[in-house]
């Protein structure tokens, strides 16, 4: 029985979870299939190419139905679905930010987002790139908090308040942490301004 591309992706995929990103090879795949080397090869063309894939395949629900009818309602769940299919996988936000080509579930993604800020009245240069902010913050939070079992906090001795006054009254609110809390404060920043700029357009017409 022949292999096929989506067993490829799976097994690409389970060993992401198991290894991390940097155990995730073209032979690694090809020896949890049981297949030969050329035969991932025959649906990956190289490791870029299988990560492509992989990353592709982790965003595959993220616009599926039902979704919020206002715009703002809409944007928000389907930031909160992406986020949530990168933390679902291990290193899954670094994967995808080094390997998002544009695959079907990838593409699908980026019109739902895109398609719900045009209709909303939004032109399509302030559609594209705000699509592309909130898709950096994602990206930027996921990130951080899959390598903060790593990452230490900032301690009063490093930002003596003489020097830094500034930090050292907010060094509660630095570092890693409360990431559910800042990926929506941050998200929230967003959507006012959308919301402002929408409304500033209505009224100019």
């Amino acid at each position: 029985m022949s292999t096929t591309r989506g067993e490829v992706v799976s097994a690409a995929l389970q060993i992401l979870d198991e290894r991390g990103l940097d155990g995730l090879t073209m032979r690694a795949v090809a020896e949890r299939l049981g297949v030969q080397h050329n035969t991932v090869r025959w649906h990956a063309a190289s490791k870029g190419r299988l990560l492509e894939l992989a990353s592709d395949e982790m965003l595959a629900h993220c616009a599926d139905g039902p979704l919020p009818q206002a715009w703002d309602e809409r944007i928000w769940t389907l930031s909160q679905r992406l986020r949530n299919a990168l933390l679902g996988h291990r290193d899954g936000a670094r994967m995808i930010t080094i390997a998002c080509g544009p695959d079907p579930h990838s593409l699908r993604y980026a019109e739902a987002v895109v398609s719900t800020l045009t209709e909303a009245g939004f032109d399509g240069r302030t559609a594209s790139w705000a699509h592309w902010t909130i898709f950096y913050l994602i990206l930027g939070i996921a990130q951080e908090q899959q390598v903060a079992r790593d990452s230490a906090a900032i301690t009063a001795e490093q930002v003596p308040a003489d020097r830094y006054p500034a930090l050292a009254a907010t060094l509660s609110h630095v570092g890693p942490g409360d990431f559910d809390q800042r990926f929506a404060f941050g998200l929230g920043l967003i959507l006012d301004s959308l919301r402002t700029r929408l409304a500033t357009q209505a009224e100019g017409l």
